[in-house]
């Protein structure tokens, strides 16, 4: 993600990479954490879509609420 964002970061939005393994097995708190990562890493400048790279029907939806948070708490600009 970091070198899509660097090659692509002013002409183009990038989505996605957060694991449909992580959303389906990790915790709250470990979701939160990679998220917030992605969003560090690739939304700086604006560009940046966080997403996962499937739909999950069977995803806990404390994990999904976090994904959210972490939208919330650590994407704006």
């Amino acid at each position: 993600m970091a070198r899509a964002k660097d090659i692509l970061g002013g002409t183009a939005c990038i989505a996605g990479n957060v694991p449909s393994s992580l959303i389906l097995t990790g915790t709250p708190a470990d979701v939160k954490a990679y998220c917030r990562k992605l969003i560090e890493l690739c939304g700086r400048g604006g560009g940046y879509i966080l997403t996962g790279g499937a739909v999950i029907d069977k995803a806990d939806p404390a994990n999904l609420r976090a994904m959210m948070e972490a939208s919330k708490e650590y994407g704006g600009y």
